[in-house]
């Protein structure tokens, strides 16, 4: 009886221990690609040649979107710009425009990310000349009416020149801050 249940006792070791071996393979093995088409990067919509506006309370064009194509994709709920152009529009200043070669727009709208030859212009207005702004990469919050970058930055309008590396815009202060390697050379109007 002895030598059975020392067999038997033997025997659910080995058994216990192959469970586990089994249980503890399963888990660091990697699991395989899902064949459901779940983890495809589909778009669900492509838009060309479009133009939206957004109004403000008062019914006037407030901000635009314009892009030779936006592609939607569902599974992470992003919109990809080609050649997006944003404008803005305020009272009492000049319009703005930001345009880049391709551009990204948050799941909620409240982010947009511009890539590759971002400019933005400031039209000109009264005495204040035409302002351009070019840079690699420009992160802007509409709703904030804030813009930021981290990338070198070239600001000219017709009497200044500035390059600088990072830039803080805040379009209701009608400021912006140059964050470092500021260098500015200003010519004054010839009379």
């Amino acid at each position: 009886m002895i030598k059975n249940s020392s067999a038997w006792a033997m025997l659910i070791f080995l058994l216990l221990f192959a469970a586990v071996t089994l249980w503890l393979d399963r888990v660091v093995q990697p699991t395989g690609p899902k064949l459901d088409g779940s983890n495809r990067h589909d778009p669900d919509y492509i838009v060309e040649n479009f133009n939206s506006v957004k109004l403000d309370p008062a019914g006037q064009p407030h901000l635009t979107l314009a892009a030779i194509k936006m592609t939607h994709y569902p599974d992470d709920q992003t919109t990809h710009l080609v050649r997006p152009h944003f404008m803005r529009f305020a009272p009492n200043a000049a319009p703005m425009h930001m345009y880049s070669q391709r551009g990204f727009v948050s799941e909620d709208g409240e982010h947009a990310y511009l890539h590759d030859q971002v400019r933005l212009v400031r039209e000109a207005r009264g005495r204040q000349s035409e302002l351009t702004l070019d840079t690699s990469f420009l992160h802007i919050m509409p709703q904030q009416e804030l813009a930021m970058t981290d990338k070198p930055v070239v600001i000219q309008d017709a009497h200044t020149f500035i390059t600088a590396v990072g830039l803080k815009l805040d379009q209701k202060k009608h400021q912006f801050k140059l964050l470092s390697r500021v260098k500015v050379r200003y010519e004054p109007r010839s009379r």
